[in-house]
């Protein structure tokens, strides 16, 4: 699936590896995946960005074939403040200081937090499929509690989601990845045999756990301090959205993100439904280039 590509397991400090595949001679570009997959949600689309840009496609810890940290207080380890600094170390490891930045479902709330709390790391940031965590659960409602129920499961202490998921761990990936998927046929049998293999790994369901469990906690106190110290991003923003999901359907996505930032933005649902890089792989690519070359 990434052909050409270049494999490396970079050491992040901490005792953190990231798994990273790259690619190209351009522009540096980082690509993060959201849950319950792995840097294989790219790979429709990373060799033609790679023409254009340097393509560094991540596992965030907790992730594939990236560290799987101890917990910490209050989820401290798997907070997308510690994801990120994770992302930052990498990209100097590879030799850029400075970046596109490109982040799907986990990996969009890892971007924003990336780049506010390294703005002068990234160039433009792209957030695909997200509104703001703290946007999202303020404004829960029945409909968006039936579609992202995992949100308040994956939350629910230890080890009741770890128990239940691990009983049929496949079945649980499959299921939660047709039920957001909006156009049939979009996950190929390769990259779901890779995603499988990613879940069911030891340590992978209690980890991606982790990670919700501190979306509910931990990141938000993070999000608070900013919105009261009117800490905003700056680098120049896209978001894209699946027009047939759910974030699109409960939310008016630019409104939300127009609260966070304070430099451009811009953005457009397409006709999908969450996995854009997979369901909508030509026009992801498009909107993607268009705005990184600008």
């Amino acid at each position: 699936m990434f052909e050409g590509f270049k494999s490396e397991l970079i050491d992040a400090g901490d005792d953190i590896r990231i798994f990273a595949r790259y690619k190209g001679s351009g522009p540096p570009l980082l690509l993060l995946h959201g849950y319950p997959q792995t840097h294989v949600c790219w790979h429709k689309i990373a060799k033609p960005l790679a023409e254009r840009f340097t393509v560094v496609a991540t596992d965030l810890r907790g992730y594939g074939a990236s560290s799987k940290p101890l917990d910490g207080p209050n989820h401290l380890n798997h907070s997308k403040r510690a994801m990120a600094v994770d992302q930052v170390r990498a990209m100097s490891a590879l030799g850029f200081e400075r970046f596109y930045l490109a982040g799907h479902d986990r990996g969009g709330r890892v971007a924003h937090r990336l780049a506010l709390d390294h703005p002068e790391r990234v160039l433009r940031l792209a957030v695909l499929d997200i509104a703001p965590t703290a946007t999202m659960y303020a404004n829960s409602n029945r409909d968006f509690a039936e579609a992202y129920y995992h949100w308040f499961f994956l939350i629910q202490p230890f080890d009741l989601p770890e128990r239940l998921i691990g009983a049929e761990a496949e079945f649980y990936l499959r299921r939660t990845l047709s039920s957001w998927c909006k156009n049939d046929g979009a996950m190929t049998d390769e990259a779901m045999a890779a995603y499988i293999k990613a879940f069911t790994a030891p340590g992978a369901v209690h980890a991606a756990c982790e990670d919700y469990r501190a979306a509910a906690t931990i990141d938000l106190e993070h999000d608070r301090s900013d919105d009261l110290a009117a800490h905003r991003i700056g680098a120049p923003m896209l978001v894209l959205w699946g027009s047939r999901g759910t974030v699109g359907r409960q939310f008016d996505v630019l409104a939300c993100w127009r609260e966070k930032t304070c430099g451009l933005l811009q953005g457009e649902a397409l006709d999908c439904g969450h996995f854009l890089p997979e369901e909508a792989p030509q026009a992801t690519l498009a909107a993607l280039l268009q705005f990184f070359a600008d």
